[in-house]
């Protein structure tokens, strides 16, 4: 189809070159007529083959159901060497704990539990696949190696003894953890360690580098650290503010290289576009902003798109769609997507653009409940789906489930955790 698309543009360019010439005096722009036919052929082939790849998805494995059923509230992948797939699986769970599976089979292979702590997020060191943190809120950072035979974390990043972590991030070079706290009086951080050693699994306890106090009021509930560049983070927080930080400048005032007020509490971020030079972030309500960043320095607004309630601006039948899960950046299409569910388990992929927000499909008939989190490999076209019927879901192109056994939607007597605890507190105001 791109190929098809190129060559009709091609075509047209040829054709209509010498007519451009001889109306050039009357009409500039239809010299660049062509150019415009060949941008716009790209962009929908691409945004059809995304189409056609999520038309394509089947279940291909269910994980099976635990003795101890929970809430799948977050899912990483483990980062591949070199031309080798990832092998592993690390979901967190509403009970306090996180399971690991084989990425293939979806076999379970170990859990690690914090308890009486709660664990929060979960991620893959980049440079080893067997190595697995998550913040917990005893004030620690934990890290687990799936080669060892043991349930104990491996090493631990400790806080301060105030610190209740609620969100973190590792860096791509797995150099430094960030993680960030609950507030606590007046008191709100972002924490940070130097991660070096964790390959080699030290099992020592690693004391903070220092911490940043003064750029947000309220809750830490998300960070996500640039997918290239080491010292890029953002931090998003029930205050409302996301803030891009350079953590190579010696002091938090002159790493603050930008905030963004969403006028809503943050419960997502993420980095988008070409050489990921934007952010976006949801929110608890619903709502969607994306910025551009490379426009910090420039006259231009920031602003890509604000949406107060995603829910409203994507038109779906009998209002289906219920809330969202996360964003995805797809490198090839140079698209940003988000990912959207329906209470009974439906999932919805929504392009975005500068002019608005579009439905591309919904995959149906793999969940009983509410999505919680999502994992989309884009080099196998693979994607991993969690959710409150306790499944563990990988989805591959023209799959065959050979177990078609849908579970029941599962009801878990006590409500589960809060993925934040959200204030009502005055939104805190800087300039770009």
């Amino acid at each position: 189809d791109v190929i098809a698309g190129f060559l009709y543009a091609i075509v047209i360019l040829v054709v209509f070159h010498p007519v451009v010439d001889l109306i050039d005096n009357f009409n500039l722009t239809y010299k660049y007529a062509p150019l415009i036919i060949i941008r716009t052929a790209f962009e929908m082939t691409a945004l059809e083959k995304i189409e056609e790849q999520l038309a394509s998805l089947r279940i291909a494995k269910r994980s099976t159901l635990s003795e101890e059923p929970a809430y799948l509230l977050d899912i990483d992948v483990s980062k591949p060497a070199q031309s080798e797939s990832s092998r592993f699986v690390a979901v967190l769970c509403s009970n306090k704990s996180i399971r690991v599976y084989n990425r293939e089979t979806l076999n379970f292979l170990r859990e690690y539990s914090s308890r009486p702590g709660i664990l929060n997020g979960v991620r893959f060191a980049h440079a080893c696949d067997s190595v697995v943190f998550s913040a917990c809120s005893d004030g620690t950072v934990k890290c687990w190696d799936i080669r060892s035979a043991t349930q104990k974390a491996v090493q631990v990043f400790s806080g301060y003894p105030s610190n209740v972590f609620i969100s973190f991030d590792i860096n791509c070079s797995d150099l430094i953890i960030c993680a960030g706290t609950e507030k606590v009086e007046n008191d709100t951080f972002l924490v940070f360690w130097d991660a070096r050693g964790i390959t080699n699994c030290a099992g020592t306890t690693k004391e903070p580098l220092g911490v940043y106090s003064e750029s947000h009021n309220d809750d830490i509930t998300k960070i996500c650290f640039h997918p290239v560049e080491p010292n890029l983070v953002v931090s998003g927080s029930t205050d409302g503010l996301v803030n891009v930080f350079d953590i190579n400048k010696d002091y938090e005032d002159d790493a603050l290289l930008s905030t963004c007020n969403s006028d809503s509490s943050v419960s997502f971020i993420g980095w988008s576009g070409k050489g990921y030079k934007q952010v976006y972030c949801m929110t608890h309500d619903e709502g969607f902003c994306w910025w551009d960043i490379a426009q910090l320095d420039t006259e231009e607004p920031i602003t890509l798109l604000h949406v107060l309630d995603v829910r409203e601006a994507v038109c779906l039948e009998n209002d289906s769609l219920h809330y969202l899960v996360g964003g995805l950046y797809h490198e090839k299409a140079d698209k940003l997507f988000l990912i959207g569910g329906t209470s009974t388990g439906d999932i919805h992929l929504i392009s975005c653009g500068t002019d608005g927000l579009g439905l591309v499909g919904t995959l149906c008939g793999g969940h009983s409940a509410t999505v919680r989190s999502f994992c989309w490999n884009l080099r196998d076209e693979s994607l991993l789906t969690g959710g409150e019927d306790a499944q563990l879901l990988l989805w591959k192109p023209r799959a065959v489930e050979r177990s078609l056994a849908k579970k029941a939607s599962m009801k878990i007597p006590s409500s589960v955790q809060k993925r934040v605890r959200v204030h009502n507190s005055s939104l805190k105001s800087r300039k770009k």
